[in-house]
């Protein structure tokens, strides 16, 4: 279970008498492998949230070109706030004047498992993994399958901590960046417009 203070930032930016979204109140996730979710969010600039469920939260990034199946492709990830195990079901609006205003759909969704090994091919635990600055993993959703990594190669000392999200082994044709307009959640099948439509747009 995540420390008291974990969602701390998350629950900070939202007014949860304004917004839908999850406040982070209850329990761990359903055990198993754990989960990982592709938003689409069409807030003041569009982008994907790539998120990964550790130690009882969703680790986040913001991925402005979205994943990419093409091992060549390397993705832009800045991290976000960790977000609540709740927010893998949340596809709607964020009212106008609250933080992350816009719509969002959940582009892919599925499991994953930890591939992080140290040099002599042992498994290193995931969020050592990620701390150290490099997490490789196998994701098996419904558009997203196959091998990835996630690296670190700026530190936050006085700037904005970033990594690299990028494909590993051979390319995926199914697993091509879609243009996000047009994209159509994994969840419910609808677009982002039809979201906002649907929802009062705000």
């Amino acid at each position: 279970m995540p420390g008291a203070d974990t969602l701390a930032e998350y629950r900070r930016k939202r007014d949860f008498r304004k917004t839908r979204e999850p406040s982070g109140e209850g329990g761990p996730g359903a055990g198993g492998e754990p989960a990982f979710v592709v938003q689409i969010h069409d807030a003041s600039t569009m982008h994907f949230d790539f998120r990964l469920e550790v130690d009882g939260v969703l680790k986040s990034w913001s991925i402005p070109k979205g994943p990419s199946g093409d091992p060549h492709d390397k993705r832009l990830a800045v991290p976000t706030e960790d977000h609540p195990l709740g927010y893998r079901d949340f596809e709607g609006t964020i009212a106008e004047g609250e933080y992350g205003a816009g719509t969002v759909i959940i582009w892919d969704e599925g499991r994953y498992r930890n591939r992080s090994t140290d040099k002599r091919g042992h498994e290193v635990p995931f969020a050592e993994a990620l701390a150290h600055g490099h997490a490789s993993f196998r994701l098996d959703g419904h558009k997203l399958h196959g091998d990835w990594a996630l690296t670190r190669f700026r530190e936050g000392d006085g700037q904005r901590e970033a990594w690299l999200l990028v494909r590993r082994g051979h390319s995926s044709r199914g697993a091509a960046t879609t243009d996000p307009r047009r994209a159509r959640s994994a969840r419910s099948g609808r677009t982002l417009k039809q979201v906002a439509a649907e929802e009062g747009d705000g």
